[in-house]
């Protein structure tokens, strides 16, 4: 199977790209500058202009949609992107697309958000059998949360927030068989093995960096706050991952953590 990665330069396109070649699938990567990389051909594509996106999808059977832009161009890569995208693969004969969105994106009232969900919805109704597979956060972007809300000392958040971190080795893997299994013409979702408060994600996350640094709790308000602590971001769908929060500590920080 010919298969197009777009936004094959991020965290889950370095997942699942080797897992593509390994198994024997002939990829072809986007980018919006020159790359090479091995086993892969990787082609020049804007979602964000169109340029190159009609020769990017010549000629493949499938593509899996993995790019977003989630602090800038949000509107014009996820959603009028998508909408190019779409248009050129159904003139090229794309037999399915995959598109990776988030888990929450009906529920939780935060901006990139609506727009991944306008993607989705510009997907399901295009021309090119399709499915939509939503994932939960993966654990390296709550890792970078925290990172980022402990700059100024303590670790700052709403301690009663749900995540379910999602190994990306994992959801590549989920993708795999999404694309063996051709077009759902729906949503599947896939989450981590277990659902966290925000608190125990911070207490594990200084066990592994040995930090001080505690915690200062805030309530989120609003709508936006009821749906992250009512579980807004997790999913019941099974199967999950396997691959835990600590898991992901312990192969980061190289120190085990109590459980």
């Amino acid at each position: 199977m010919r298969v197009l990665v777009t936004g094959a330069g991020g965290t889950l396109g370095g997942a699942v790209l080797p897992r593509l070649v390994a198994e024997g699938f002939e990829v072809r990567a986007t980018s919006r500058r020159a790359r090479t990389g091995s086993g892969v051909r990787w082609v020049v594509a804007d979602l964000a202009t169109g340029a190159g996106v009609d020769e990017a999808v010549s000629g493949v059977d499938a593509v899996l949609h993995l790019a977003s832009s989630p602090t800038r161009r949000t509107h014009q890569v996820d959603v009028l992107g998508t909408r190019r995208l779409v248009g050129a693969a159904a003139t090229a004969g794309v037999q399915h697309l995959v598109y990776v969105s988030i888990v929450g994106v009906d529920r939780v009232p935060y901006s990139y958000y609506r727009h991944k969900l306008a993607a989705e919805q510009v997907v399901a109704a295009g021309e090119v059998p399709w499915t939509v597979l939503r994932a939960t956060q993966f654990p390296q972007f709550l890792d970078e949360l925290l990172r980022m809300s402990s700059k100024l000392g303590p670790v700052i958040g709403d301690r009663a927030v749900l995540a379910q971190p999602v190994d990306p080795g994992e959801v590549a893997g989920e993708l795999i068989e999404l694309l063996r299994s051709g077009a759902q013409g729906g949503i599947v979702e896939f989450g981590g093995p277990e659902v966290l408060r925000f608190d125990d994600a911070v207490r594990t996350w200084r066990q592994a960096r040995r930090s001080r640094r505690p915690l200062l709790p805030i309530r989120f308000p609003g709508r936006l706050g009821r749906e992250l602590r009512s579980g807004g971001l997790v999913t019941e769908a099974r199967p999950t991952g396997r691959r835990t929060w600590v898991d992901y500590l312990t192969d980061t920080y190289g120190r085990t953590v109590a459980r």
